[in-house]
């Protein structure tokens, strides 16, 4: 469980940037602003269910947040994301690091809790009588 709750603060430590970036600012910015909001309502969502449904989708949600929210950032850097150009700061390494976190927790806590492969031991086993 206390893997869970790393993965909780993954997703939270990055929700939370990004709310400090909108009011900072990134509200303004159209499509960009938006997704902000949809990310910290996800990352608060998602870090809620990590904690509280012992089951494989939060932990997919988890990795999806933190490889979408990574990626997404990568592009503003490389190039360009909806016409918003980014660079490297505190906060912008701060959220790398929990997103990397967050899927690094997520595959982590699955393998541990046996939800990979047919033999894990959530593996769904025919009952007869």
């Amino acid at each position: 469980m206390a893997i869970r709750v790393l993965g909780a603060l993954a997703a939270l430590v990055s929700a939370g940037v990004h709310l400090y970036l909108w009011f900072d600012g990134v509200k303004d910015q159209g499509t960009v602003g938006r997704l902000f909001v949809v990310n910290v309502v996800a990352g608060v969502v998602i870090a809620a269910l990590v904690v509280a449904w012992r089951h494989w989708i939060p932990l997919f949600l988890l990795a999806g947040l933190g490889a979408a929210t990574f990626g997404a950032f990568l592009i503003s850097v490389s190039g360009s994301l909806f016409g918003i150009h980014t660079s490297w700061s505190w906060y912008a390494w701060l959220a790398a690091i929990a997103e990397i976190l967050a899927i690094v927790v997520a595959v982590t806590a699955a393998a541990a809790e046996g939800w990979f492969g047919s033999l894990g031991a959530h593996s769904v086993r025919r009952r007869t009588e």
